[in-house]
């Protein structure tokens, strides 16, 4: 604990690692740290507004808080095996991608998980820009540019400074929270709404669904946040840390959802952050709960900016081979993709941010099968059996296309299309299944079991052993060991 602590106050406040290796002399961090940035980064408004659509859309309040805690627990489990991956490979999330898509093909995949966060901090934007507006009495887009100012500089910062805020985060979010179940309690008779009991699978499955895709859609960059943890690091413990910080503090924030939704007689819809807010009170009382939501925010949004960054530079170094990003470059693809999410938010808060938004969540079918494609080749194909240097080489072990990675990857897409419901595409198969959109089961399950069968016949040459990139300080500390990581 003492060496883990000593590390972790020698490192400097702003990141100089991107997407390289993380080396061994440079792990830091606690496992709590996990379990705080997943709970501070669940614990904001947009988990209450989804968790509130399970009521709006027709569900009661028993079967939708069982349906959502169901969801989180499968989609969490999803998440939870991310994070797994981080102390283990040193590695950004979506870089290991090339494993099973090759150098080249991982950009498949990158681009789209890149454009699908894009859009989530943008909308994520337009509700912290309307709190901090009401917090400040200036204009929804005065809101939305301070809060990406904030962004911005937390994004730089980098990975110290994230687990930081995730750990406010998870404070004010729990004293939020509290206060807010406290002054719902005591306006509504919640044991008379759990006594409206009318299941329907639809209602039941839909409830499954939305927490079950909230979750997983932190799959693309959960070991971003974890890799440098010591190797050492128990997965079973990463597992448990991030999971459970993730599923507590979205179901909570979820529960509060549907509770508000059920009682609000048909004024939550729309006035989401003003509702919310409503429930705890006015003055000082409701300008510190219009912070807590926009620092709630802080967090969510941050991963998603953190995390575009890591793909635009995964992108970049698979074509151009080894990438080494200064500080001033992470500044301009910061400034880009913050600025980006920025210009839609404030085109869009008053015209199309709900269609983009259904845009936005129909993207996530494009990722349910890499996720299923890049867990079962790290579990049960490869078994954590990674060469790590050759991820940056296109004419290495891993080449520049990998045909079978990506013929799954795209079959896994389409077969989930006639599941899908969104406002922007239903597929042709959804009325059959109540409306229910199911494509995400759909998703994991076949590509996973697909890629299984394929890749234990045509997956090339797996390593005898988890292969790293060579550490001076290996040599150091270790010659032979070091000297047979150099060998291989």
């Amino acid at each position: 604990m003492a060496v883990t602590s000593t590390r972790a106050s020698s490192k400097p406040l702003i990141e100089k690692r991107s997407i390289d290796y993380i080396p061994e002399a440079e792990r830091h961090g606690r496992l709590l740290s996990q379990f705080t940035l997943w709970m501070g980064a669940n614990l904001q408004i947009t988990a209450i507004v989804t968790g509130a659509l399970a009521v709006v859309l027709g569900g009661d309040v028993f079967w939708s808080l069982i349906g959502l805690l169901i969801g989180q627990v499968l989609g969490g489990g999803v998440m939870a095996l991310h994070a797994a991956q981080g102390p283990k490979l040193g590695l950004p999330q979506m870089i290991s991608s090339r494993v099973q898509f090759g150098v080249y093909g991982a950009a498949i995949p990158i681009v789209l998980v890149c454009l699908m966060y894009l859009g989530f901090t943008a909308t994520g934007t337009v509700l912290s820009g309307q709190a901090l507006g009401q917090l400040f009495s200036v204009s929804d887009s005065a809101g939305i540019l301070i809060f990406a100012s904030v962004i911005v500089l937390v994004t730089v910062l980098g990975y110290r400074v994230i687990h930081f805020i995730g750990r406010v985060a998870s404070v004010i979010g729990v004293i939020a929270f509290v206060y807010l179940f406290a002054r719902l309690i005591s306006q509504t008779d919640v044991g008379a709404l759990l006594q409206i009991r009318h299941f329907s699978w639809s209602s039941f499955l839909l409830a499954v669904s939305l927490a079950a895709s909230w979750q997983i859609a932190f799959g693309p960059y959960v070991a971003d946040y974890s890799r440098y943890l010591p190797s050492k690091t128990s997965s079973v413990k990463t597992f448990f840390a991030a999971g459970a910080g993730s599923v507590i503090g979205a179901q909570v924030a979820m529960i509060l959802g549907v509770f508000a939704a059920a009682s609000a007689n048909g004024q939550f819809a729309g006035h989401e952050v003003a509702y919310i807010v409503g429930l705890g009170g006015t003055g000082a009382t409701a300008a510190l709960l219009y912070f807590s939501i926009a620092f709630g925010k802080v967090t969510i949004s941050t991963l998603n900016s953190y995390g575009s960054f890591m793909c635009i530079a995964t992108i970049i170094s698979g074509f151009r081979g080894h990438l080494n990003v200064t500080r001033l470059q992470r500044l301009v693809f910061v400034l880009v993709i913050v600025g980006a999410a920025t210009l839609i938010a404030l085109l869009g808060q008053h015209s199309f941010l709900g269609a983009f938004k259904s845009f936005i969540l129909f993207l996530l079918a494009f990722f349910t099968p890499w996720s299923a494609i890049n867990l079962v080749d790290y579990y049960c194909i490869t078994r954590e059996r990674y060469d790590v240097p050759a991820l940056a080489d296109p004419n290495g072990r891993y080449g520049r296309w990998n045909a079978l990675g990506i013929s799954v990857y795209v079959f896994g897409v389409l077969v989930q299309l006639p599941f899908i419901a969104t406002k922007f595409y239903t597929g042709p198969l959804v009325g059959a299944m109540g409306g229910v959109d199911i494509s995400w089961i759909i998703g994991l399950v076949v590509p996973a079991a697909l890629y299984y069968v394929l890749a234990r016949k045509w997956h090339s040459v797996v390593p005898d052993q988890l292969i790293l990139p060579f550490e001076q300080d290996a040599v150091d500390a270790q010659p032979s060991r070091a000297g047979r990581i150099q060998a291989a």
